[in-house]
């Protein structure tokens, strides 16, 4: 037997000490080793990565370098908007670059500009000049500002619509004072304008000799219509739908709304392909007016295949809704939506290229981060 044995043996009290010593030497050990491996708790959420939103290296708001404000006018780019200034009575147009924040001037104009409205390829822009309440001056240009077309036209107002299966082509809709409208066919490569009879003065383009109009009939007022295809060159006509609200047309779709067979406070929206088969459908929440439906601001992004719009909480009356809209996305590839925000105004919207985000307001003066859900600035006034 060792010594030190023979003295826990004689001795029961130290031998107690000894064990106590030992208990307290390993627990320390262990709880040494716990803070070490730090066991995670059952209910802690693993740290997500730190993500930036794109609009936050937006460079805002917009400096601008001369005059005041007067509206945005549209993306040229994923990166790049046009907008408008005002100073005295003359008007320019200015490219911004959203992740420089640099300026740069490509057109001034002697009048000032009523309207821009950039092509569907972002090529060229249509500039609508004011020279008098009575006739309105419109040119043409490329974006670096080289003219490629300028013509006046008497009118009270003017409206446009590109055609984007042939950006050569324009259609300019003239209204007099009383409301009365002429149609031009504009063709930018001859220099040509030609006017259309059609019953109609909102017109889209459906296919490239194709444009789309509701029908409405002015001696038995009502508030759908039927869609009717015109083709401008041999001049036929036929009825597509009987009875829409509204529709509107993009080079890969057909969307159209109308009023549900089965509950008159819900507006359907289809969505169809060149050859009018029916893709998908959805319905939301629709408003009245006086006389007619009021239909929330909307737009569509062709590469993702995402419509986007305002949608009411209810149905009623237009003039008395006070809740609200929702902004949702609706996906045409998995017949999905998602609600992006809630508690905005119904007011115009244009979505950037690529869908990430949206010119938004009635002079588009914010811009949506529709990732992070977030509203930015463009201007400080």
């Amino acid at each position: 037997m060792s010594k030190l044995n023979r003295t826990y043996c004689k001795n029961p009290m130290f031998l107690v000490l000894y064990l106590s010593f030992l208990i307290l030497i390993l627990g320390a050990c262990s709880q040494k080793e716990q803070v070490k491996l730090k066991v995670p708790v059952k209910n802690e959420k693993p740290k997500s990565p730190v993500t930036s939103a794109i609009g936050d290296k937006w460079k805002l708001p917009i400096s601008i370098p001369e005059g005041e404000f007067s509206k945005l006018a549209g993306w040229l780019s994923e990166n790049q908007v046009l907008y408008i200034t005002n100073l005295e009575q003359t008007s320019s147009i200015y490219r911004y670059n959203l992740l420089s924040g640099k300026n740069e001037l490509i057109y001034k104009s002697e009048y000032p500009i009523v309207n821009v409205v950039i092509s569907p390829s972002k090529k060229s822009i249509l500039i609508h000049a004011s020279h008098s309440p009575s006739e309105g001056i419109v040119t043409v240009i490329d974006t670096k500002g080289a003219e490629i077309l300028k013509k006046s036209f008497q009118s009270y107002e003017l409206g446009f619509e590109w055609n984007p299966f042939n950006e050569t082509q324009v259609l300019v809709t003239k209204f007099a004072e009383d409301w009365s409208f002429q149609v031009l066919l504009v063709d930018l490569r001859k220099s040509t304008t030609s006017e259309l009879d059609v019953p109609q003065p909102f017109i889209k383009w459906l296919a490239r000799n194709e444009i789309a109009f509701i029908n409405w009939d002015e001696d038995h007022p009502s508030s759908y219509a039927p869609l009717n295809v015109k083709n401008i060159v041999n001049k036929s006509e036929k009825t597509l739908f009987p009875s829409l609200i509204d529709f509107s047309t993009f080079q890969d779709l057909l969307m159209t709304i109308s009023v549900n067979e089965q509950d008159q406070s819900v507006a359907s929206y289809s969505f169809f392909d060149k050859k009018q088969k029916r893709l998908a459908v959805f319905s939301m929440p629709q408003l009245t007016r006086y006389s007619d439906w009021l239909v929330p601001f909307y737009d569509y992004n062709e590469q993702k295949r995402q419509f986007i719009t305002f949608k009411p909480l209810s149905s009623g009356d237009a003039d008395s809704y006070t809740d609200g809209f929702q902004l949702i996305i609706y996906n045409l590839k998995n017949d999905s939506s998602s609600l992006v925000m809630e508690g905005l105004d119904n007011e115009p919207m244009i979505l950037s290229p690529t869908g990430e985000a949206l010119l938004y307001g009635n002079r588009f003066e914010k811009i949506i981060d529709l990732d992070a859900k977030k509203i930015y600035e463009l201007i400080n006034e």
